[in-house]
């Protein structure tokens, strides 16, 4: 078979005529042979399984100069990179759908067929709170930061060669809050600008460094309200909600290894031993959209493809007695589960968790950095 016009390849390709040009000029579908008297394009028939590929790539969403990436890897590669843009999709619907259950629940709550008869105020709660960060045993220097306030628990753990200037960039940026008013309608709003803005504190750091891509960091932080706590999650650093003795994950890890999980590819027993689990899909990072693919990164995993996206954001209505905790991967990588739960349940305040839980990690080799911030309702 000869080459195919512009039309027929398009028929054959289920693309429009528009499409492969546009595609011809961004360079992911190079016509075959272009007149040079007419410009009118002709393809190979050999192409159309690439120009397939494209069609089914921009269906699932996937941004163009993404595309580009995947149709120069080799089928293998290819695919783990659809894996990769496949799992961040998932993960923005979680939290979308997340800020879609807090909005039900925050118009219900306007609804004055559910407001209280009574007049009777609600009880203010209150929140004691400490933070502690360590080096650990292994790493020279200490790249996490922690803070605790009043108002404001945040945790981050920088990665790459200025790691620690970039996870301070961030916490300075919501240590702001503790002395901004933030209406109680706008808690998310305020928290998803101050993301915003530690996302490009984190890009002045690195815009110093000789490897700007490589340079990002973590970040997970809470604003407290007097009856709620907001929170704004990236990365794979954690936060857990104590409450009646039982511990939850109030997180979702944005890695490699949990997508893997997700799909249902890896069990959670396999991910807490696998090599890549803190391979970041998502981070503050110090280019936007950077790729952060030469492997430096926040443990043995480092930074994935791709690496950027947005914050999660959610809103935890708060009760007297519960205990939130908040950490770096080196307490949560490192230490069971069922010994975090022991110091939390059985520390008498946070200045005891914290000292016992970093003392944990050391216990149990401290590999990396770790941090941790405790703070009680009431």
């Amino acid at each position: 078979m000869g080459l195919l016009g512009i039309g027929a390849f398009a028929k054959a390709a289920r693309l429009s005529p528009k499409a492969l040009r546009l595609y011809d000029e961004l360079g992911l579908l190079t016509p075959a042979h272009v007149d040079p008297a007419t410009g009118y394009r002709r393809y190979a028939p050999g192409q159309l399984e690439q120009a397939r590929l494209v069609a089914w790539l921009r269906r699932i969403g996937m941004p163009l100069a993404r595309i580009r990436t995947v149709c120069a890897l080799p089928p293998d590669a290819a695919a783990q990179e659809v894996r990769s843009f496949w799992a961040q999709v998932e993960a923005d619907i979680a939290g979308r759908r997340d800020l879609a259950a807090f909005l039900v629940d925050h118009l219900t709550r306007k609804d004055p067929a559910m407001t209280s008869t009574t007049g009777t105020p609600a009880t203010p709660l209150g929140i004691r709170y400490a933070a502690l960060s360590d080096t650990g045993l292994v790493r020279e220097s200490n790249q996490d930061a922690a803070f605790a306030g009043s108002r404001v628990l945040a945790v981050a753990d920088g990665f790459g060669p200025s790691g620690g200037p970039a996870s301070a960039a961030a916490i300075d940026v919501f240590k702001r809050l503790q002395s901004e008013p933030v209406p109680a309608g706008d808690l998310l709003n305020s928290l998803a600008e101050a993301a915003d803005r530690a996302g490009a504190a984190v890009r002045n750091v690195a815009a110093a460094d000789p490897a700007p891509g490589a340079v990002g960091t973590t970040l997970t932080a809470m604003l407290w309200t007097g009856s709620q706590l907001a929170l704004v999650h990236i990365g794979d650093s954690r936060a857990y909600l104590l409450r009646d003795s039982e511990l939850f994950r109030i997180t979702h890890d944005h890695t490699q290894v949990q997508a893997l999980v997700d799909e249902g590819r890896l069990t959670q027993e396999e991910a807490a031993s696998h090599p890549q689990r803190a391979l970041l899909l998502r981070a503050l990072c110090g280019e936007a959209g950077g790729t952060g693919s030469d492997g430096i990164g926040s443990g043995p995993g480092g930074a994935g493809p791709g690496l950027g996206g947005r914050a999660d954001l959610r809103l935890h209505d708060a009760a007297a007695g519960d205990r939130y905790l908040l950490c770096s991967d080196g307490l949560s990588a490192v230490v069971p589960e069922d010994r975090i739960v022991h110091v939390l349940a059985g520390a008498p305040d946070p200045e005891t968790a914290v000292r016992e839980l970093v003392g944990l990690a050391r216990e149990f080799g401290a590999p990396d950095n770790v941090s941790c911030v405790v703070a009680d309702v009431g």
